[in-house]
């Protein structure tokens, strides 16, 4: 097959296709899949923007019960992996998972090392650098996200806290939202993806090998049945037959100089 003109001119344009539309879907793929991890990431954010906003009013009037509720309410809600808030020691003080209360959390953990790796904990990152993806105990995927709670001017002058104005941070707020959906949707991206790849490989190759069947491989079958019938009836051919621009000039001159051949040799024989 290599050897033959059809495979020569078709192999290379199948390979090209091929790796043409492999590194396209791999591209559009990775900025698809980009897309949507930061689309996730706002979401998050605004979702822990929203809780901080809605638990505010409640540890101003230090109301524990009612901020307990929105923490475990938040929690319960589907796409959710945890909710938690703990103090500037690292103690979870509420949580949607009752068994969290109370427990240390380590700085040395994936999302508090990028606070602690220092001799003073960093009290501003960016919404980037606020964000980890990471296996919970059930091997599945969260995406979590890390939002201080800033110590504002409402907070240090407040009669129920004895916070000095001085401190910057009061506590974190942790929440994780399951990758389960988005990676689901990823893995549907992704076959639909090899679909179309090998969808658009074949019509191609099938295109590409119709015209060239039409206007390359069937005129010079043309042209080669002609020169061979040519060669077999003798000096003189039959004119040739139609054919496109390029092949109809070599035939048409193929003709001109068999003809040419014969009349010399005509011409030679009747001067004997």
């Amino acid at each position: 097959m290599f050897a033959t003109l059809a495979g020569k001119a078709l192999v290379p344009v199948g390979l090209a296709v091929s790796g043409f539309m492999v590194v396209c879907c791999l591209v559009l793929f990775s900025v698809i899949r980009d897309d949507l991890h930061r689309g996730e990431i706002v979401h998050a954010t605004n979702l822990a923007d929203t809780i901080l906003k809605s638990t505010r009013y409640a540890m101003h009037k230090s109301d524990r019960e009612t901020l307990a509720t929105i923490i475990r309410n938040v929690g319960e809600q589907k796409g959710v992996d945890h909710v938690r808030i703990f103090n500037k020691k690292g103690v979870v003080t509420f949580s949607a998972k009752s068994g969290e209360i109370n427990r240390q959390v380590d700085k040395n953990a994936e999302g508090c090392v990028v606070c602690h790796k220092g001799a003073e904990p960093v009290t501003n990152l960016g919404t980037m650098q606020q964000a980890r993806t990471f296996k919970n105990s059930d091997g599945k995927g969260v995406m979590a996200i890390t939002a201080p709670i800033y110590n504002g001017p409402d907070c240090s002058t407040a009669a129920c806290h004895v916070h000095a104005a001085s401190q910057k941070v009061l506590g974190t707020l942790d929440i994780g939202l399951s990758r389960t959906e988005l990676d689901r949707s990823l893995a549907m991206l992704r076959i639909q993806m090899i679909i179309f790849c090998l969808m658009s490989l074949i019509l191609t190759i099938g295109g590409v090998t119709a015209l060239l069947r039409r206007n390359v491989f069937l005129p010079l079958q043309k042209l080669r049945t002609y020169v061979e019938l040519s060669a077999e009836k003798g000096d003189l051919p039959e004119p040739p037959p139609h054919l496109p621009h390029d092949l109809d000039v070599i035939a048409n001159g193929f003709y001109r100089v068999k003809h040419d051949a014969a009349d010399k040799k005509q011409n030679s024989g009747a001067s004997a």
